[in-house]
């Protein structure tokens, strides 16, 4: 079965009407499309100014990308906050939620959240190749970037990661036989004690993901996701955006700059990535204890700098 077929029948049998990208509707625009293969430049650009290049396509699946991804990280966020919540606030969170929130219920809408993520992101793919294939061009390549540091690359976004993260911590409980059913392959892996998180996903997509913080070259410990998708260590995020940890990443600047890919303004909507530290913290514990007592440390005496600072500005010394 053509992948155009295999999506259409996927977003139709969906419990709820989602957002999702148009294939059909954008292989039509293509069809429409005035260019011709023979008639392209040199440097292999659309001739002139092709209005289905610059009017129609690019933005259409712009807007459709854009609602897929604020969907996805919306629903994924929901849910992992009701697994992760404790206390009175898990209690009040079960109860204003509507239906059965199980383990069971919990890991089946994890399963629909990842499948929706990735059957979008390869519906993405495949239409922008199907565009370079046309007009014998990089514009699609080149959307795609476009689309990454717009933040709506749906592959990094950091919830994806942390459903990861969700599924392999139900899976520590062998109860939890639906849990085994989320993922084909996924694995935390260890290379010279270098971890990755890596899956196998929908069309033989591969996906791994780096847990080695870049400025410490340590394993991530209570890691962030900045917005551009890079994850770094709390304490490591927060010398990089010059806040100090009381202050925290939100009162970052907008103009400073992810540490990897220079990207600006990444800071203060970073997210904590609460599933892959426990997922972490029970995969290597004498790390972690280790990591654990010279963090304490560490953050008692930023908190102390910071307190002292904060009395001598005030008393004028």
């Amino acid at each position: 079965m053509k992948f155009g077929k295999k999506y259409a029948r996927y977003m139709r049998g969906m419990e709820a009407e989602l957002p999702a990208v148009g294939l059909k509707r954008l292989k039509k625009m293509l069809k429409k499309c005035p260019s011709h293969p023979a008639a392209a430049d040199a440097e292999g650009r659309c001739p002139g100014h092709c209005s289905v290049c610059d009017g129609s396509f690019f933005p259409s699946l712009l807007n459709e990308m854009s609602a897929v991804v604020g969907c996805f990280n919306e629903k994924a966020k929901k849910l992992l906050e009701l697994h992760l919540a404790s206390g009175f606030k898990k209690y009040t969170m079960w109860f204003t939620n509507k239906g059965d929130k199980s383990h069971g219920t919990l890991i089946q809408q994890g399963k629909d959240l990842v499948t929706y993520a990735i059957i979008n992101a390869v519906a993405m793919r495949k239409i922008l190749k199907k565009y370079d294939k046309i007009h014998y061009s990089k514009q699609g390549q080149e959307f795609k970037a476009q689309a990454q540091s717009l933040h709506i690359e749906i592959l990094q976004s950091p919830w994806l990661c942390e459903l990861m993260a969700f599924y392999m911590n139900l899976r520590r409980n062998k109860k939890n036989k639906a849990a085994m059913e989320l993922f084909g392959d996924c694995c935390l892996i260890f290379d010279d004690d270098r971890p990755t998180l890596s899956c196998n996903l929908f069309d033989s997509m591969h996906v791994e993901i780096s847990l080695t913080c870049s400025i410490c070259l340590d394993t991530v410990f209570d890691p962030v996701s900045l917005s551009c998708g890079h994850i770094f260590c709390y304490l490591c995020c927060c010398s990089a955006a010059s806040v100090t940890i009381v202050d925290g990443l939100k009162s970052a600047d907008r103009r400073s700059k992810c540490p990897l890919c220079r990207q600006q303004g990444v800071f203060p909507d970073a997210v904590h990535l609460g599933e892959l530290n426990m997922l972490l913290r029970h995969s290597c514990p004498e790390y972690w204890e280790k990591r654990l007592q010279s963090e304490r440390v560490e953050r008692v005496r930023l908190a102390k700098e910071h307190w002292e600072s904060q009395c001598r500005a005030f008393l004028g010394i």
